[in-house]
């Protein structure tokens, strides 16, 4: 990969100031979008990833997913809005008093049906259609995203490891997606993004 300079007794080294100016392209392109009232999905099912990603996409007002990808969120959104607006209808009923009258063994299942959608779904349950651009954090794990992204042409932005295809990704990030601490920054530093582009677009309104 063209991010690689060395590799040293086997440990490849990225070359910093290639990564300073990719962070930049990707973080502009993020607030350009923000700045339009688009919205950003931030994906990343890992370990290392998962409270970064709905940390950060909950400071900056974007979607995110954090669990599990779910084969068709993106390709098949009409039926994944189905089953968020049965979570919807499930968190209506436990507000509205529904199930303090009904069975409590009805209700044990319907709060287990509720929990489970939201851990899958709670990310997007305010998504009303497709996201502008992805935002993911190792296209290799996340291929799945990645595929349904290209086929309906969402741009992808990326922290591609030295193990990733950098010609998946539109805006790659070269870092290391198996640190923790790398992937906070990376992450806060698109959600900064988001934010800066927010603040534009109401100083524009």
């Amino acid at each position: 990969a063209t991010y690689i300079f060395t590799a040293r007794n086997g440990i490849y080294i990225i070359d910093l100031q290639k990564t300073v100016k990719k962070v930049e392209e990707a973080y502009n392109f993020v607030k350009e979008l923000a700045a339009n009232g688009d919205s950003i999905l931030f994906v990343g099912t890992k370990k290392q990833a998962q409270e970064a990603v709905r940390e950060e996409a909950e400071r900056c007002g974007m979607f995110y997913v954090n669990q599990r990808w779910l084969g068709g969120m993106l390709t098949n959104f009409e039926t994944i809005r189905k089953r968020i607006d049965r979570l919807h209808d499930l968190e209506k009923m436990e507000a509205d008093g529904t199930f303090e009258v009904l069975p409590k063994k009805e209700v044990a299942q319907l709060v287990h049906e509720k929990e489970k959608l939201q851990r899958f779904l709670g990310g997007i349950k305010d998504m009303k259609h497709l996201p502008a651009a992805v935002f993911i954090i190792d296209p290799r794990k996340e291929r799945i995203a990645v595929a349904e992204a290209r086929k309906l042409g969402i741009p992808i932005v990326a922290i591609v490891d030295t193990n990733c295809d950098p010609d998946e990704v539109d805006y790659v990030i070269p870092g290391n997606d198996d640190a923790i601490r790398a992937v906070r920054l990376l992450t806060g530093k698109m959600a900064e993004a988001v934010l800066e582009g927010k603040q534009g677009e109401q100083l524009a309104e």
